[in-house]
């Protein structure tokens, strides 16, 4: 297999590379569009079609749900992109494939703003500094793990009071940092752990001398999590993450009347479609919302 589809396999490698796509999105689609080249049984991928795209994620329904089929269709579409755009295919059959409808009505997964500052009292331990200023990052200004694992001590621009950050598509975005938050990364520059490389510049430095990674930013959060809804039974079923943080944070702006065009900027995103993803309504607000309905007295009969 790595013979008959090794241009292919390095034209993706490339083409991802170029098109900014980060370092976990590239495994998993290697991984995905690897599998999906061995269903082929060595037949050149401008030959396959929707059949064979169809086929594949069919053998895949015991073990995926919608959103895991989704996104392996997601790699496939993105594999035959790259082939076309370096002129290996002249179509993509993955497009001819529609996506599985997922369900839109569950519950949102998100802190409230009491939440939020509760959970942080649950950071501690020896790197405390740089683990409460991580979770502020995601849950104050809603940068993404990978977006975290990335700011270097360059971006940090103490005199604006702002942080550059490098989000998807290899998009630039300025930050204005609260106050209290210029303070926490000023306190952990000064803290900051000498890393085994001098020619490393990362911000958020491991124990090892090595810049964090996005395992260990996860695990970080992970824990606080963990140790918080123990102590809080009724957000046991919650599953929080590092993403939930970010999903906190749009709503936690929106609540405080913020323009959605600000937190779309804020967010990096390239719609307000996207945005509206991560914002949400409370139980509270539709209660207040209600109470501005007028319902006609009328003689009960």
């Amino acid at each position: 297999m790595e013979e008959t589809y090794s241009k292919p396999l390095k034209a993706f490698t490339i083409w991802m590379k170029q098109s900014g796509y980060t370092e976990t999105t590239k495994k998993e689609y290697l991984r995905e569009v690897n599998d999906y080249l061995l269903s082929l049984e060595e037949m050149p991928v401008q030959q396959a079609g929707k059949m064979n795209v169809v086929g594949f994620l069919v053998s895949k329904q015991g073990t995926a749900g919608d959103k895991t089929r989704n996104r392996t269709l997601s790699a496939i579409r993105s594999f035959y992109t790259a082939l076309i755009d370096f002129e290996l295919a002249t179509r993509n059959p993955a497009l001819e494939v529609k996506k599985s409808k997922t369900e839109k009505n569950r519950n949102p997964v998100y802190l409230e703003e009491n939440e939020l500052e509760k959970a942080l009292s649950y950071v501690d331990g020896r790197y405390r500094d740089r683990n409460l200023t991580i979770f502020l990052l995601m849950g104050y200004c809603g940068l993404r793990v990978g977006e975290v694992h990335r700011i270097n001590l360059s971006h940090f621009k103490k005199a604006k009071g702002t942080l550059e950050v490098l989000g998807k598509g290899r998009k630039w975005n300025e930050i204005p940092l609260p106050d209290l938050l210029i303070q926490y990364l000023t306190k952990v520059e000064k803290e900051r752990i000498s890393p085994y490389s001098k020619k490393e510049d990362a911000f958020f430095v491991s124990q090892k001398g090595r810049r964090l990674s996005i395992r260990q930013i996860q695990k970080i959060a992970t824990q606080i999590f963990a140790d918080y809804k123990n102590d809080h039974p009724h957000l046991s079923d919650l599953k929080l993450s590092c993403h939930k943080l970010r999903h906190s944070f749009a709503t936690m702006l929106l609540n405080n009347n913020v323009d959605i065009r600000i937190v779309k900027e804020l967010l990096g995103h390239a719609s307000i479609e996207t945005t509206m993803i991560y914002t949400h309504i409370n139980d509270e607000q539709k209660r207040t919302a209600m109470t501005t309905i007028k319902v006609p007295q009328l003689a009960m009969v």
